[in-house]
């Protein structure tokens, strides 16, 4: 089957395209002129007068329940939702109930998402149960398809494990992914300490805590090699030591969730645990320091952090309600929020090329396709939802963009056509 995307207005690195018409062949998409097309009577045209697009969105952090934890998410239900977020590829965290650690839960997650029409790498655990001790056995796992590990939710703050983990990932070009934290720097905390966490009289969570793992971490990278990628950065601080690193000529990358670029720790003032995230929302002038390190390129991808959890967990007193947002149902219109003041160019690079380079398989082939109207008004709510878990900040309000085609490895799927 050949589709014409007809008008439609394409989003690169550093432009928007005036509208014209683009072939999909079911492999490659191609502007109209450039190849030999099929035959026109063959064709299934689609008008995209109004619409944007750009090569696939990869999410390098999201959470699925399966297995062990699918009243939270199964990875059929997070596929819709990737797919409601515009993603056409995506990381999965090991946190699952057994963790993804050995070839058993591996090869079960790739069965399971073989037919699914997102593109999954699993991130394997890098200690067993994460409890920082006995590594996995990660050239095994290797042999078994993956690349990336990590903790996921925990950070890896063992610094011996840390460095045998980047040696061990350098026999085959692997890659650390790492929310770096120091937990006794943020223990008991539960937002960003700071003016609003005081007059809430609630535990902090310092900047230090996120910096001083960071540092620790980078020093360790220095003494190995190998490569690190520094998840859902937040502080100034820690942009201000991966910037440096990056100077040098370090392996290292970062990402940074897409909701710390709209939220703040003062929006907590009602207690509203649906924005009870790790790391926290911080204040302005972190957030300042985030937009700067994605100009400058500091930054490398934008990511959903998507970890959904159950009504009953997040419905709690807020100091007992567990860290979590469902960040993909509600994604495009962030991104459109944000273009605001940051435009397309930048932020679409944060979600095509970034994360692929983070991944080591950047290409040029257009073998992806995300089309999304910004302009589309709706209502995020059980209806719409294609996530099983609702503890999004903008549930239940009106709110503008959404995912229109996808396109990947030779599927297309309409939504909400």
């Amino acid at each position: 089957m050949t589709v014409r995307f007809q008008s439609l207005r394409i989003i690169t690195e550093k432009e928007i395209l005036p509208p014209a018409d683009y072939i999909f062949d079911g492999n490659t998409l191609t502007k109209a002129g450039w190849a030999a097309a099929g035959d026109p009577e063959e064709e299934v045209k689609v008008d995209c007068t109004g619409l944007l697009g750009s090569r696939g969105w990869t999410d390098l952090r999201c959470f699925s329940g399966e297995p062990g934890l699918e009243h939270r998410e199964t990875l059929e239900s997070l596929a819709r939702a990737l797919m409601q977020g515009g993603m056409t590829e995506a990381v999965l965290l090991p946190n699952t109930q057994p963790p993804l650690q050995s070839k058993n839960e591996v090869a079960y997650v790739q069965s399971r998402t073989a037919g699914l029409f997102p593109t999954f790498h699993i991130q394997a655990a890098v200690t067993k149960n994460f409890i920082g001790e006995e590594l996995t056995e990660m050239l095994d796992l290797h042999h078994h398809g993956v690349r990336i590990f990590g903790e996921g939710l925990e950070p890896l703050s063992h610094s011996d494990r840390m460095m045998k983990a980047l040696q061990y990932l350098q026999k085959f070009d692997g890659i650390l992914f790492d929310q770096s934290l120091d937990p006794m720097l943020a223990l008991f905390g539960h937002m960003h300490e700071g003016l609003a966490s005081t007059r809430l009289g609630l535990k902090g969570i310092p900047d230090l805590a996120e910096e001083v793992a960071v540092q620790k971490n980078l020093e360790i990278l220095r003494y190995t090699g190998g490569r690190l990628h520094f998840q859902t950065v937040s502080t100034r601080g820690a942009l201000e030591q991966i910037r440096k690193a990056k100077g040098e000529g370090l392996a290292v990358t970062a990402d940074v969730s897409i909701y710390q670029l709209l939220f703040f720790d003062k929006d907590l003032w009602e207690f509203d645990t649906r924005l009870k995230v790790m790391p926290p929302f911080r204040g302005v002038s972190q957030r300042e320091a985030l937009i700067e390190g994605l100009k400058d390129g500091t930054i490398d991808a934008l990511v959903s952090n998507h970890v959904p959890q159950d009504g009953d967990a997040k419905n709690r007193e807020f100091d007992l309600a567990p860290f979590g947002m469902s960040g993909l149902p509600a994604f495009v219109p962030a991104l459109v929020t944000l273009s605001e003041e940051l435009g397309y160019p930048l932020l679409i690079s944060k979600l095509t090329r970034g994360p692929q380079q983070v991944l080591g398989q950047a290409g040029e082939d257009w073998t992806s396709l995300t089309v999304f109207d910004p302009d589309e008004a709706w209502e995020l709510n059980e209806v719409t939802n294609a996530s099983m878990a609702e503890n999004n900040p903008y549930w239940g309000q009106s709110v503008k963009g959404r995912v229109k085609y996808l396109v990947n490895n030779g599927k297309m799927e309409g939504l909400h056509e």
